[in-house]
């Protein structure tokens, strides 16, 4: 079974009126694994699909869908796909990645077949392409590796870069997975904007009684989205993002827009946010 929904595009002054109900129906993304499914998001933020792909014993297929306008789904588009469960296969047009969790796997425009086995839950951002570069599989820890924050402010975090300009080849992709150390609870902060791209983050691996608090909004206009484990956030290209966490948790950020410079981002120190 396979399911996509559209979330349009919205701009930084609806945001002072929506209600917690309308900022997660637009923002937030909950239910993303689901066994024996694939969901998917797509968003005009910058032309992103968000999802996941949940084989639970039987094979999935990913296909081209109507709203694509696309008789296979890498026809125009690329693909990043992380996995956050247990080891699974992801087969491309005859040739088979074995994905351990926290892998990470690209897979460029023009491959035909897709499909999903084994005990993985892939998660899956997907973005248009204009040419075709190799599919590239990278172990967890296998990309470059970037430790940041510090243990006094709480945001000790490892930074695992894999699909990149320097790394991992894309049209307009970045992708990572970002584990925070124990004791840690802040992902970013300060926060930051990215105005030439748009940011999806996925949390993974937060305790069942715990939750993160995703701030969201312009700086002096922010809002938050109460989070669980395995859910979403779409971050359009105006609005900050930094999350804290009641424990620590692990989250898979993918970008697609402008450009693929990590460090074009905009900061908002903490004495401006209101």
């Amino acid at each position: 079974m396979s399911h996509i929904e559209q979330r349009y595009a919205t701009n930084p002054d609806q945001v002072p009126g929506f209600t917690t109900t309308e900022l997660r129906e637009r923002y937030l993304v909950p239910e993303i694994f689901v066994p024996g499914e694939i969901r998917l998001v797509y968003t005009h933020h910058d032309r992103v699909v968000l999802g996941g792909a949940v084989p639970a014993g039987s094979p999935l297929e990913l296909t081209g869908y109507p709203e694509i306008r696309s008789d296979h789904f890498l026809e125009h588009r690329e693909l990043g796909i992380v996995n956050v469960g247990g080891t699974g296969t992801v087969t491309a047009d005859g040739e088979m990645y074995t994905l351990v969790k926290g892998a990470c796997l690209y897979l460029g425009r023009g491959i035909r077949s897709i499909t999903f086995d084994g005990d993985g839950q892939f998660y899956l951002f997907s973005a248009p392409a204009h040419t075709s570069y190799p599919a590239a599989l990278v172990p967890p820890g296998e990309g470059t590796v970037r430790e940041l924050g510090d243990q006094l402010t709480s945001n000790r975090r490892t930074l695992n870069q894999y699909i990149h300009e320097t790394g991992v080849k894309s049209c307009q992709i970045v992708m990572g997975v970002t584990e925070l150390h124990p004791g840690s609870m802040w992902n970013t902060m300060p926060a930051h904007t990215h105005d030439r791209r748009t940011e999806c983050y996925l949390y993974f691996d937060v305790p069942e009684d715990a939750r993160v608090i995703h701030l969201l909004g312009e700086r002096t206009e922010t809002r938050h989205l109460v989070v669980a484990d395995r859910q979403a956030v779409i971050s359009p290209s105006w609005s900050l993002h930094s999350g804290v966490g009641t424990e620590a948790y692990s989250f898979v950020w993918a970008m697609a827009g402008e450009n693929q410079a990590f460090d074009d981002m905009d900061a908002a120190p903490v004495t401006d946010l209101r």
